[in-house]
């Protein structure tokens, strides 16, 4: 009898253990507050400054660029846009990182790796910031950023937008990136369309604590040459006034043709192209009409 006692007593603990080390895959997800920088790619960074620092009157900063990216470009104390040398023709896609806002770095790091992804080592900057790196299952960089105190910084009159509010990339398996982004991250449905009411081009997954989001860019050829990927792997930034912005950048010194439209969406919206032919997209906050095709499921961003 007292060895079944004691059999019964091991097979409990074994139990109990099983459980725990399973158990490990059940630990919360940390927040996911909003992007904290997109890094783009550039054959020559130094003449990119004209177009980011005077067209769209973004602040450069050398120094305090999460990650010691340079330059990198101020749109608020807790939002960047950064550039990375490349060679010309190198990468054809030319959206280098995605970056999230999250609370606790380490405890994404854990939660990850409790999912089987491969991450980087986790480092902290000399400015504070912890963070870490790893690819989507497309091969996209991401990076997650625990941001050190917030840093001031005060909009000149000339800066066009203090939002970056979506970040857009080719997506060739969309279910693989759902399984990551909606069912292990916790990203959703903002919003959903087509060039047609029966078509989907764009899926917005908005992150799960806030209101910016990534936008699958679908059916684009995976041959796609470096202009094309350029249109479609993009960067938005937010405006209260379509048409005051373009104002701006006219002032600014920006010649394009392109004039604001409202987009599939509902948006008011105007393209512009940075020297390397990365799409820079100025998107009003909230829709002026019905979207097409589906409904927002989600809040809109705010300035």
């Amino acid at each position: 009898m007292r060895s079944a006692v004691i059999a019964l007593m091991l097979s409990l603990v074994g139990f109990d253990f099983a459980v725990s080390l399973g158990g490990q895959d059940q630990r919360p997800r940390p927040p996911i507050t909003g992007i904290a920088h997109v890094r783009l790619w550039s054959a020559d960074p130094s003449a990119a400054v004209d177009f980011y620092s005077k067209i769209l009157g973004l602040t450069s900063r050398d120094a305090g660029c999460v990650g010691m990216v340079r330059p990198c470009f101020i749109l608020s104390e807790h939002q960047q846009i950064a550039l990375a040398k490349g060679a010309s023709g190198s990468h054809a896609n030319l959206l280098a990182e995605v970056a999230f806002v999250t609370t606790d770095a380490m405890g994404m790091h854990g939660y990850l790796q409790a999912h089987d992804i491969r991450v980087n080592p986790v480092t902290r900057d000399f400015n504070g910031a912890v963070h870490f790196s790893f690819q989507d299952p497309g091969g996209l960089p991401i990076t997650f950023v625990q941001p050190s105190a917030l840093r001031q910084h005060a909009a000149s009159g000339s800066q066009i937008s203090t939002r970056l509010i979506h970040a857009g990339f080719v997506v060739l398996d969309r279910a693989a990136e759902d399984k990551f982004y909606k069912d292990t991250l916790g990203f959703h449905v903002y919003w959903h369309g087509g060039m047609k009411d029966d078509e989907t081009n764009w899926v917005d997954m908005q992150v799960p604590d806030g209101t910016d989001w990534l936008e699958y860019m679908l059916n684009v050829p995976a041959d796609a040459d470096k202009h094309t990927l350029g249109v479609m792997n993009h960067i938005a930034l937010g405006v209260p006034d379509i048409h005051a912005a373009e104002r701006q950048l006219r002032t600014n010194g920006w010649n394009g043709t392109e004039q604001p439209k409202i987009g599939r969406d509902g948006k008011w919206q105007l393209n512009l192209y940075d020297p390397d032919g990365s799409r820079v997209e100025l998107m009003e906050f909230t829709p002026v009409q019905k979207p097409c095709c589906s409904d927002y499921a989600g809040s809109h961003p705010r300035p």
